[in-house]
C-alpha cells in the first residue's frame, strides 16, 4: 500500500517538474524561431515609452530615453536571441527609412533663401568640427568611427546625422549609443549656456540664431535657445538649422567615396560601389524636392514628420537594446572629451566667423 501510494505521488510529481522545465523552455523563447516581429515589438514598446518621457521632458527628447532605456534593459535585464533579427532589422533598416521620412520635412525653398545668408558660418563650423574631430580624437585614441560620429553629429544636426551616417561606416552599436549620448549632453549644455552668453555679449536676434542654428546639432535644442532668447531668433535660428542639415547629403556621399576609395586601395575583394552607396540618401532628396514642388498634400505633412520622428526613436531605442555597456566603459571619458573639444571649436569657430564678416 505505501508502494503503491509513493507511486501515485511520483506520478504528479514528474508531471509536475515536467512542466516546470517546460515552462522554463517556452519563457527561454527556445521552441521559437527568431524572427524580425519579436525584437520589432520589443523595440517599439520601448519606443512609445520614450517618446512619452521626450514629450514631458523635451529637452532630452525620445532618442535619448529610447538609447538609454534600450541600455539600461540590455545590460541590466537581457536581450536574448530571439530579439535579435528583429533589433538588427530596426537599427538598419528602419532607421534609413526615417531618414527618408524626414526629407518630407523639408523645403529646399527655405533653404534658398537662408542658405547664402549663412553658408559660410556654416561651412566653418562644420570644417571646425571635423579637424578638431580628427586630431584631438586622434591624440585621445578614439576609434575612427566613434570620431566620425562625434564629429558628424557636432557638425551638422546630431542624432539625425549619426543615424545617416551610420549605415554608411558600419560602426559597433555601442559605438552608436556612446556617439549620441555625448552629443546629448553638450546639447544640454548649450540650452542653458548659449542664451546666457548671447546677451552677456549682446548678440543681436539676427546674430544669436545664427550661432545657435550653426553651433547647437540637434534641432529641437536649437528651437529651445533660439527661442529663450527671442522669438526672431528662435525663427531664424530654425530656418538656419534646416540650410545646416541639408550638408548631411554631400557629407554622407563624401563618406561613401572615401569608403571607396579605401576599399580600392586596399583591393579589398568583391568590392562594389554601388553596394556601399547610401541609396536611402537619394530618396532623401526625392522626399525634399516632392515637399518643395508643392504636389504633397500639406495634411500628410504633420503625419509623416510624427512617423519619421517615432521610427527615429524605434531604431535609436533598438540600437540601444543592442549595445554592450561593458564595451562602452572601455572607451572611458574619452569619447566625452572629444566631444566637448569638438562642441568648444565648433561654438568659437562661428562667433568668430560672424564677427570677421561684421554680422556680430
Amino acid at each position: 500500500m505505501a508502494h503503491g501510494m509513493a507511486s501515485s505521488a511520483q506520478v504528479p510529481m514528474a508531471a509536475g517538474m515536467a512542466g516546470k522545465k517546460w515552462g522554463k523552455e517556452r519563457l527561454s523563447g527556445a521552441p521559437r524561431k527568431p524572427t524580425i516581429f519579436y525584437g520589432l515589438a520589443l523595440a517599439a514598446l520601448v519606443a512609445v515609452v520614450a517618446v512619452v518621457l521626450g514629450r514631458w521632458l523635451p529637452l532630452i527628447g525620445g532618442p535619448v530615453f529610447g538609447i538609454l532605456i534600450g541600455i539600461v534593459i540590455r545590460n541590466m535585464i537581457g536581450v536574448g536571441p530571439l530579439f535579435t533579427p528583429g533589433l538588427a532589422f530596426a537599427s538598419k533598416k528602419v532607421l534609413q527609412w526615417s531618414i527618408i521620412a524626414l526629407g518630407f520635412g523639408l523645403s529646399l525653398n527655405q533653404v534658398a533663401s537662408v542658405g547664402l545668408e549663412s553658408l559660410s558660418v556654416t561651412l566653418v563650423t562644420i570644417s571646425a568640427a571635423f579637424v578638431s574631430a580628427y586630431f584631438l580624437g586622434k591624440w585621445l585614441g578614439i576609434p575612427s568611427k566613434l570620431k566620425i560620429l562625434i564629429g558628424v553629429g557636432t557638425a551638422i544636426c546630431g542624432g539625425s546625422a549619426i543615424a545617416a551616417t551610420a549605415p554608411i561606416i558600419k560602426p559597433e552599436d555601442h559605438e552608436t549609443a556612446f556617439a549620441i549620448s555625448t552629443i546629448f549632453i553638450f546639447n544640454v549644455a548649450a540650452v542653458l549656456i548659449f542664451p546666457v552668453l548671447g546677451h552677456w555679449m549682446n548678440l543681436s536676434d539676427m546674430a544669436f540664431g545664427m550661432w545657435a542654428g550653426t553651433a547647437i546639432n540637434d534641432t529641437s535644442s536649437v528651437v529651445a535657445a533660439g527661442y529663450s532668447y527671442s522669438n526672431a531668433a528662435g525663427d531664424y535660428a530654425t530656418i538656419v538649422k534646416l540650410t545646416r542639415a541639408t550638408l548631411i547629403i554631400p557629407i554622407c556621399l563624401g563618406l561613401v567615396f572615401l569608403q571607396a576609395w579605401q576599399q580600392k586601395r586596399n583591393k579589398v575583394e568583391g568590392f562594389n560601389f554601388f553596394r556601399i552607396f547610401p541609396w536611402f540618401i537619394l530618396w532623401f532628396v526625392a522626399a525634399s524636392a516632392l515637399r518643395t514642388s508643392g504636389l504633397m498634400p500639406e495634411v500628410l505633412l504633420a503625419p509623416i514628420k510624427l512617423l519619421a520622428d517615432f521610427m527615429i526613436v524605434l531604431a535609436l531605442t533598438a540600437i540601444g537594446l543592442s549595445s554592450n555597456f561593458r564595451q562602452m566603459a572601455v572607451a572611458g571619458w574619452s569619447p566625452i572629451l572629444l566631444g566637448m573639444g569638438v562642441w568648444a571649436a565648433v561654438a568659437v569657430s562661428g562667433l568668430l566667423t560672424q564677427a570677421a564678416l561684421g554680422i556680430w
